[in-house]
């Protein structure tokens, strides 16, 4: 019996552990991005805390609060929420992007990155501008409409890859009209 209540114990601390991890996961960024967010939805009133699946924002023209039937004017999300796998030269760059509710980026913010050459390529605030009025459908290849960075080839292509990847998922999964 002894025996059966250690495993029991030995299980349930395990399942404890295991749930951690599983919330370590997540690459946490800016704690509080609503300066960031603002940037990319000037216009917006208020915004929803991260949440849903996937993890987004929305961004609402009219305080929800005050007008509970407020319909959303935009999604932003973290490029390390919807494609954690994708990872520059020295680890994910963390992007926050907005979409509006016509697959358009309203912009993007480099919030975070360990890139060695980062500071000339991801960096600048010219890189995350030349997202903005892109659609889910551009090709976003780097050298075309993308601009390249001599000795930082791996950084940009990821942090493009990571814009381009993540809104097309974001729009497959919040706003599958307009996918189809």
């Amino acid at each position: 019996m002894k025996h059966l209540q250690r495993m029991a114990a030995l299980l349930i601390g395990l399942g404890a552990a295991g749930a951690i991890v599983l919330a370590a996961d997540r690459i946490y960024t800016l704690p509080d991005p609503s300066a960031e967010l603002k940037r990319l939805f000037p216009q917006a009133a208020a915004f929803s805390p991260l949440g849903g699946q996937p993890m987004h924002f929305k961004a609402y023209a009219a305080d929800p609060k005050a007008n509970p039937s407020a319909a959303p004017i935009g999604i932003a999300f973290w490029t390390t929420d919807m494609v954690p796998q994708e990872h520059g030269y020295h680890g994910p760059i963390h992007i926050l992007v907005g979409l509006d509710l016509k697959g358009t980026i309203t912009g993007a913010v480099v919030d975070y990155h360990s890139e060695p050459y980062g500071y000339f390529s991801v960096e600048p605030p010219k890189f995350a501008a030349q997202f903005k009025g892109k659609t889910i459908r551009d090709p976003f290849v780097v050298g075309r409409d993308i601009d390249a960075v001599s000795r930082a080839t791996i950084s940009i292509s990821s942090a493009a890859r990571a814009v381009r990847d993540g809104s097309r998922l974001a729009a497959a999964k919040l706003l599958p009209e307009v996918v189809k």
